[in-house]
C-alpha cells in the first residue's frame, strides 16, 4: 500500500466489468485485470460466489453497505484491508426515509388506496413539524437524514452506540439508552446494522412505549423488526403507522399480513436502487482507489467482529 500517487494499480473487477465501475478505476489511473494479476478486488457479487484470494490481493471492497451475510459465510479476515460501502448511499437512503416518513404523516398511502375518504383521512393527517424523530443507528444515514428533517421542522434526535456528534442532531444518546428514547420521541427511523445485538429492537415492548401516533420507518435490515408484533401493534392501535423499505424475509409473502393493513407503507428494497448502486458507488470506489496508491487510510474500512 506504498505505491505513489498515479501508479497504475492493477484492479481486478469481479464478477463481472460493471461499465461504471471500470470507468472509476480508469479515471483514478488504476489498470483493470484478472484477479491472479489484482493487487485490489472490487467484488460485486454474492458471497456465495466468492473467490478463494491470494495474499496479492491487499484490499478487497465491497459495493454495500450492509454486508452481514460476508461475515456469516466467514469471508472477511484480517490478511489483508476490507472496505464496504457504509455512508456511500446515505444521501439516497435519506431521501427515501423522509419520503417514507412524510407519506405516512400526511396519509398519501390511504389516499391512494380510499381516494376522496376525505373525513377519515383529514382526522389522520398529522404534521412533521414540531414533532420529534429518532434516528437509531445515526451513522452516515443519519448525517444525512437529520438536516432534511429539521429542514421540515422537525427535532431530531440521534442514536448511536458511541454517543458521538451527529450533524444535523439536536440530541445525541446512546444505543443503550433506546428505553428512554422511545418515551421522548413521535417516530423512528431505523438505520442501524443487522447485528445479533439489533435484532428485534422494535417488538412487542418497545412498540407499547411508543405513543399512538407514532410512525415506524425502516431503511435497514429487515431483522430490525419483530413482524408479528408489529402487526399486533398496528391492529390494536399501539401505533399509528409502519414504513418498510426493507422485510423479513424478502420479499414478504404474498399473504403476509401486513400486506392487508392500511397504515403500512412496503416499498420493495428501493431506499437505495440495485439498478443504480454501481453507478453511485463508482465515485467512492475511484476515491479510494487514489487514496490506496497514496498509501492514505481508505473510506469506510471493516474492523473484523464488528459485524457490520
Amino acid at each position: 500500500m506504498t505505491a505513489g500517487p498515479g501508479a497504475s494499480i492493477p484492479v481486478a473487477i469481479e464478477p463481472n466489468h460493471d461499465e461504471h465501475l471500470v470507468a472509476a478505476v480508469e479515471r483514478a489511473g488504476g489498470k483493470i485485470v484478472g484477479l491472479d494479476e489484482a493487487r485490489v478486488l472490487v467484488w460485486i457479487g454474492l458471497p456465495d460466489d466468492f473467490p478463494e484470494l491470494s495474499d496479492a490481493v491487499e484490499w478487497v471492497a465491497l459495493k454495500s453497505a450492509g454486508i452481514e451475510d460476508f461475515f456469516d459465510a466467514g469471508i472477511v479476515d484480517d490478511r489483508r484491508v476490507w472496505t464496504n460501502a457504509s455512508g456511500f448511499y446515505a444521501e439516497n437512503v435519506a431521501e427515501h426515509a423522509l419520503a417514507l416518513l412524510l407519506a405516512g404523516l400526511r396519509q398519501i398511502n390511504t389516499a391512494v388506496i380510499r381516494h376522496w375518504d376525505k373525513e377519515r383521512i383529514d382526522t389522520s393527517v398529522r404534521s412533521l413539524h414540531g414533532s420529534t424523530v429518532a434516528i437509531v443507528g445515526a451513522g452516515g444515514i443519519g448525517a444525512s437524514l437529520g438536516p432534511r428533517l429539521q429542514a421540515c421542522g422537525a427535532r431530531v434526535i440521534a442514536v448511536n452506540r458511541s454517543g458521538r456528534d451527529v450533524p444535523g442532531a439536536d440530541e445525541v444518546r446512546r444505543s443503550t439508552d433506546l428505553d428512554a428514547v422511545w418515551a421522548s420521541t413521535d417516530h423512528v427511523v431505523l438505520a442501524a446494522p443487522a447485528t445479533a445485538e439489533t435484532r428485534h429492537m422494535i417488538d412487542a415492548e418497545s412498540l407499547a412505549a411508543l405513543p399512538d401516533h407514532a410512525w415506524i420507518v425502516n431503511i435497514a435490515r429487515g431483522p430490525l423488526v419483530d413482524e408479528e408484533a408489529l402487526y399486533d401493534a398496528l391492529v390494536a392501535g399501539e401505533i399509528a403507522g409502519a414504513a418498510l423499505d426493507v422485510t423479513d424475509p424478502e420479499p414478504p409473502a404474498a399473504d403476509h399480513p401486513l400486506w392487508s393493513l392500511p397504515n403500512v407503507i412496503i416499498t420493495p428494497h428501493v431506499a437505495n436502487p440495485a439498478s443504480g448502486l454501481t453507478r453511485e458507488f463508482a465515485p467512492w470506489l475511484a476515491k479510494n482507489l487514489r487514496r490506496f496508491a497514496a498509501g492514505d487510510e481508505l473510506i469506510s474500512v471493516i474492523t473484523p467482529g464488528r459485524e457490520y
